[in-house]
């Protein structure tokens, strides 16, 4: 006979634990995705019209980044409830930070993340000239118009919502379904990549999702890859808020010859350096420390 598991009081992220997506369920994802983006849109042009451009976009925008998320939230919070009575699942938020503690990995992770950045620069140092249009338009997003939106739009909105679905419902379904790790990191990394929309944000963005994917992998700690997303946007919208570095193409204009470089060698030791110490965390199942969670009635 099947016996109910007490009842909790959920969290957040306990209302999506026993949705797992496949790949299939995936694209459904991204189809509410878009739906969102188009609601946003809605809420954007009006807001234009009401109080001018650069004011409506400002607001709009506030508003219509988390919108784009409303709907595949909605959808995922649905599918897991419905799935709980008699599915497993995984939990979205896991904490296997032992040897290490929480405390050390997340102040690893953090400078991983900044290490992995400055990296990355040197691949954008080398790319075509981003069009003056889409530089304006980012330009514009962190360093014009007022600082606490641009913060919560680049430091709060971007990490928890695109964590979630990019961490969280990407690559958890795609590990929970049994995928290759390796495999699922690098898809979950060109999805994060290409919701960005752009070359220039997609190639740091794809770097910096295998090594939020490898955090998450090991840790199944959600918390950990929105602080490392937090810390590099925060990173970004400080130094592009700074007068002196206004006009710095990369990294190269701020540390030029040799200096550039040796910073860049000791930022892939410091990158090895975290990722071997992360592997001292035992791994207790092939796809991942994502703690599975039992359906509320058992046989």
């Amino acid at each position: 006979m099947a016996q109910p598991i007490r009842p909790r009081n959920y969290g957040f992220f306990e209302k999506f634990n026993y949705y797992v997506p496949g790949v299939a369920d995936l694209f459904i994802l991204l189809a509410f995705f878009l739906l969102g983006a188009v609601l946003g849109n809605m809420v954007t042009l009006p807001a234009v019209a009401v109080f001018g451009q650069e004011a409506g976009m400002e607001y709009g925008t506030l508003i219509a980044y988390p919108l784009m998320f409303v709907p595949p939230m909605l959808y995922a919070s649905i599918k897991s409830r419905n799935n709980s009575m008699n599915r497993a699942g995984r939990k979205l938020d896991s904490n296997h930070f032992s040897p290490l503690g929480g405390a050390l990995c997340a102040v690893m992770v953090a400078v991983g993340t900044m290490a992995l950045a400055f990296c990355s620069d040197a691949i954008i140092s080398v790319m075509p000239a981003m069009p003056t249009w889409l530089e304006d338009m980012l330009k514009g997003m962190v360093s014009e118009g007022n600082i606490f939106l641009n913060f919560l739009m680049v430091s709060i909105f971007a990490p928890f919502f695109e964590e979630w679905l990019c961490r969280g419902m990407v690559l958890r379904g795609l590990l929970g379904n049994k995928v290759k790790p390796a495999w699922a990191i690098v898809f979950s990394a060109i999805f994060f990549a290409v919701i960005h929309l752009n070359p220039w944000q997609a190639v740091p963005a794809f770097l910096l999702g295998c090594l939020f994917g490898y955090v998450y992998y090991k840790t199944g700690s959600l918390k950990l890859t929105m602080l490392m997303h937090f810390a590099n946007n925060t990173f970004s919208l400080v130094i592009s808020n700074i007068d002196a570095f206004e006009d710095m193409d990369s990294f190269l204009d701020l540390f030029p010859g040799a200096r550039y470089w040796v910073i860049f060698f000791a930022c892939i030791l410091l990158l090895v350096l975290v990722i071997r110490s992360l592997g001292r965390i035992p791994q207790e199942r092939p796809e991942g420390n994502l703690d599975p969670v039992k359906p509320l009635f058992e046989e």
